[in-house]
């Protein structure tokens, strides 16, 4: 359990609405994607993807690789990165007693032994259904059934759940990702930060699987800080956006924490004229978030509530690391906030013209 958030002397959090306009629509954030150029699978080496570099100054962008990252660093700089560690989500197995497949996608802990999940195929799963995994070491019964596929499900189990969770889930990799075989080790590391460390997220903070220990050193090296923060990923991340104006869409809330020398890590670099750089939107969530109108940063746990949109007035990030993501998504909307939406899908529609790889193992993104 995170601990409650501190905020520092005298600065009190605000997380009033951003301003909303009934004009944007989910179809202003929309743009054509060849199937082929969304990434199947991680490169050989972490470090090796392509990384645009937009201005938002310039109104420019241009082509470089992940590896030039630390040479736009500055000293005082300081890197933000989420820890979170995802844990193998997706439970295979099947009806009992018909035998008939399913599938979970673990989304949240409600209570100890009780879960929300996203269910596959939902509309066989009703109240009372109950349901077996791992050849019967994991059972469940079906306690609630909500919308959108949800169902709440009360697991029965001999031994510590997050034990047998790891055993034999599956990470939790997006559909968008095709697997012919069901060899998902490579995943299993892949699908993970080098800096993984708190277990907790449904997917990953992609941003970050481009790090390696050796670029690490050097961000270091170059006077730059490096410090980490939590975000547990969860189901409002990647969840679809259903309505068409976008001021009606929230994404829904994230637990995060911050450490108070992270915290003042963050706060002195912001005093000192240094920019916060964020390693990924859920890093970004969670440090505006926790940034009140003085923009100073508060340590301590708290949920991220905030649906960032165009309008929205950032506080706490300066320039952001980032993946491609999905047409009319969050997280691409997001983005649209930080550099402009004209900016932003100029720049996306110049990576599909240069083959760039698109979404979770695919290249990056570096907004001055």
């Amino acid at each position: 359990m995170f601990p409650p958030l501190r905020f520092p002397d005298a600065a009190t959090i605000d997380l009033e609405t951003v301003p909303r306009s009934a004009s944007m629509r989910v179809s202003d954030f929309d743009y054509d994607l060849p199937e082929e150029l969304i990434a199947q699978e991680p490169l050989e080496q972490r470090d090796a993807s392509r990384m645009m570099v937009v201005s938002r100054a310039d109104q420019t962008w241009r082509d470089s690789h992940f590896t030039g990252l630390p040479a736009l660093l500055m000293k005082g700089d300081v890197i933000v990165l989420n820890n979170t560690r995802v844990i193998p989500a997706r439970l295979a197995g099947e009806r009992v007693p018909s035998g008939g497949r399913v599938e979970l996608l673990l989304l949240r802990e409600l209570a100890p032994n009780i879960w929300e999940a996203l269910a596959r195929p939902a509309g066989r799963l009703k109240d009372g259904s109950r349901l077996r995994f791992g050849s019967g070491v994991l059972a469940a019964q079906v306690v609630e059934c909500r919308q959108a596929g949800l169902r709440v499900v009360r697991f029965e189990h001999q031994g510590a759940l997050p034990e047998i969770i790891d055993r034999i889930g599956r990470p939790p990799l997006p559909p968008y990702i095709k697997r012919t075989t069901g060899d998902l080790r490579k995943d299993r590391e892949r699908y993970q930060t080098v800096y993984a460390k708190d277990r907790g997220a449904i997917a990953a903070p992609t941003a970050g699987l481009h790090f390696t220990q050796n670029v690490l050193d050097q961000v270091r090296s170059l006077g730059a800080g490096v410090v980490e923060i939590t975000l547990h990923v969860g189901y409002g991340t990647f969840e679809p956006v259903r309505v068409d104006d976008v001021s009606e869409h929230r994404v829904a809330p994230e637990a995060y924490f911050i450490s108070p020398d992270a915290a003042s890590t963050i706060n002195q670099a912001r005093v000192a004229g240094h920019r916060v750089i964020a390693v990924g939107t859920t890093t970004v969530r969670a440090l505006e978030s926790a940034t009140d109108r003085s923009a100073l940063t508060a340590s301590g746990s708290g949920m991220a509530e905030l649906t960032i949109i165009p309008g929205y007035q950032f506080r706490a990030v300066d320039a952001l690391l980032t993946n491609f993501h999905l047409p009319r998504s969050s997280l691409l909307i997001l983005i649209c906030a930080f550099a402009g939406a004209k900016l932003t899908l100029a720049a996306y529609h110049h990576a599909v013209r240069e083959r760039y790889r698109f979404y979770s193992y695919g290249d990056c993104m570096f907004i001055t």
